[in-house]
């Protein structure tokens, strides 16, 4: 008797605490941190504000009749800092969890799934840049060293057969080695040679495998370059995550995606937002700009179609949350209304209507 009374009374003090916890939030009004990051938030020329975000949050404000304002700051930073120093209960928008901001505000459960890309010029026009990089490339003169030695190496064995029976290779060392290296860089290129050339049997051998070999190995040479050049003018510098390295990138200023890029260890200029960034972009002042992908997207699609491109390629998997400060109320009851919310048909139906994805 006595145990069923203790459970009575505490399943009455939950319910209390419940109750409680929720008649607190629909009393107070929340402050909401919130900064510009189309398609997921964005102004409305009446000075209100859409996006994914935006409808999500507001879902879930009325699953819990929370009454709310949202207060605008530039960066995402500002965001963070609004929600450790009590200004805001929470910010959100494409707020990308981290382990650092981990340590300074709590995280709902997240929304939204994504990783960085990586934005480019179209190739319409030629540029000699990809042309000098494809050059002065490892793989370039590694191939051009491999083909001066086997030169040099055939010029010296031609002097070796030849010295003491050909007066063309001989005349001293200096004389004959410079004759036969001649002879064996114009024979490569199959260039005329008149009466110079080898005269004894093991010489005319050497000359003979030379010459055939050096028309296979100039043909793969040639095609090889042929190829990188045709490639890196059709497809551009950059093509992937691994070509950051090479080309001068871009990204927003004190994001997540600088500090990604330092760990890396790909040198980059900072922006003060995406459409700076862009727009430095398409004025040839930087070769790539890396943020958020489906943020990218976006502002590609919607502003700078003819000119820029966004890569297929994406890398550092990221997840998007609201930011609580440590401990909120209430986290638990976004969670809980948060998970209801984008596991219903109607979150595919707003993710679809502002990013085409399902």
């Amino acid at each position: 008797m006595a145990l069923v009374v203790i459970v009575v009374v505490a399943c009455v003090g939950a319910g209390a605490t419940v109750a409680q916890t929720s008649s607190d939030l629909s009393s107070k009004e929340i402050s909401v941190g919130i900064k510009a990051a189309p398609p997921f938030a964005f102004k409305l020329q009446d000075g209100s504000w859409s996006g994914l975000s935006i409808d999500l949050w507001q879902k879930i404000a009325g699953r819990l009749n929370l009454r709310f304002r949202y207060v605008e700051v530039p960066t995402v930073q500002d965001q963070i800092d609004g929600v450790v120093s009590g200004k805001f209960d929470a910010a959100m928008a494409a707020i990308t969890v981290t382990a650092d901001r981990e340590k300074a505000v709590d995280f709902t459960q997240p929304f939204f799934s994504t990783g960085l890309g990586i934005a480019t010029p179209l190739n319409n026009q030629p540029s000699w840049r990809p042309v000098i990089n494809a050059l002065t490339s490892f793989g370039f003169l590694q191939a051009v060293l491999a083909l001066i030695v086997i030169s040099v190496v055939v010029g010296v064995l031609i002097w070796l057969f030849e010295r003491r029976h050909n007066d063309d290779f001989g005349g001293g060392v200096a004389k004959g080695l410079f004759s036969s290296m001649w002879w064996s860089t114009i024979a490569a290129t199959q260039a005329s040679t008149g009466d110079f050339g080898p005269r004894t049997v093991p010489g005319r051998v050497l000359a003979a495998i030379w010459m055939m070999g050096s028309i296979i190995a100039i043909a793969v040479f040639t095609a090889g370059v042929t190829s990188v050049l045709t490639v890196t003018q059709m497809e551009g510098m950059v093509q992937g995550e691994g070509d950051l390295a090479a080309v001068r990138v871009g990204n927003v200023r004190d994001s997540s995606t600088a500090s990604y890029l330092d760990s890396t260890h790909v040198r980059h200029q900072g922006f003060a937002s995406i459409q700076e960034g862009l727009d430095a972009l398409r004025a040839g002042k930087i070769d790539a700009l890396v943020h958020d992908k489906p943020l990218l997207g976006w502002l590609v699609g919607q502003n700078y179609a003819t000119s820029l491109q966004v890569l297929d390629a994406t890398f550092d998997q990221q997840q998007y949350a609201i930011a609580l400060p440590l401990g909120s109320p209430l986290r638990k009851p976004l969670d809980v209304a948060l998970l209801q919310t984008v596991e219903s048909d109607w979150w595919k139906q707003a993710v679809f209507q502002y990013l085409g994805e399902k």
